[in-house]
């Protein structure tokens, strides 16, 4: 299982010969220029919330490549109406996809489109792949419900927001990955704008000093799983 960071939010994960992205916010955000949408591959593309941060690219490349738009049940019927691919999922359900199982998990958040109409509940992603398992949190505060995932689920990685503000910030995603019971952590949303922004050495101190491992890739970079 391959993990690209493409900003703020946005991943790519290759699993076997499946392209997956998330979150795609890319054309508009000035940190991720060197990263053109158009040459992106997507079979499939995970969306967790509406904001706009989220879901700014998702309908220029699911029209180009096809791809099969996964979010929850609301945000599917949006792209469905668009003449879209899509899976819509809810809180709490499971779905064997070619590429693994995902499951949709609860996050604290807001959801609303750029129009301000209702995008449904925010929501994580916890996926099982190629013998790799992940969660990608999503836009969330710390919640208790991150307990319930180790108890279906043993993590090779959790990807956690990081940038504090709109979401938790260093110190509650500490606690997440002990929620979690996941040492290895990816860490995102955060440095995109003001409010978000961090000091990366004092981020990966605080990991370090919990025998933890915070990774804060570079736009474009890759890991391997």
């Amino acid at each position: 299982m391959q993990i690209t960071f493409y900003g703020h939010a946005s991943l790519g994960i290759k699993i076997a010969d499946i392209n997956i992205l998330v979150d795609p916010f890319i054309s508009a955000n000035p940190k991720a220029s060197e990263i053109n949408i158009e040459q992106l591959e997507a079979d499939f593309i995970l969306v967790t919330h509406a904001h706009q941060d989220h879901i700014l690219d998702v309908e220029a490349i699911a029209k180009r490549t096809s791809a099969v738009i996964v979010s929850n049940f609301e945000i599917a019927t949006y792209f469905d109406k668009l003449g879209l691919e899509n899976h819509p999922m809810n809180h709490g359900g499971q779905w064997e996809f070619e590429f693994g199982t995902v499951k949709y998990v609860n996050a604290i958040h807001t959801s609303s489109f750029p129009d301000g109409s209702y995008g449904g509940q925010p929501g994580g992603f916890v996926i099982e792949g190629e013998h790799k398992n992940i969660y990608i949190a999503g836009d969330t505060a710390l919640t208790m419900d991150m307990k319930l995932i180790p108890l279906h689920t043993k993590l090779d990685l959790a990807i956690l927001p990081i940038g504090d503000n709109f979401t938790m910030g260093i110190d509650d995603a500490i606690i997440a990955s002990d929620f979690v019971a996941c040492d290895k952590v990816l860490g995102y949303h955060f440095d995109t704008f003001g409010y978000i922004e961090i000091d990366h050495e004092t981020a990966k101190r605080k990991f370090f000093d919990k025998d933890k491992d915070l990774m804060l890739l570079e736009i474009g970079e890759s890991i391997e799983l």
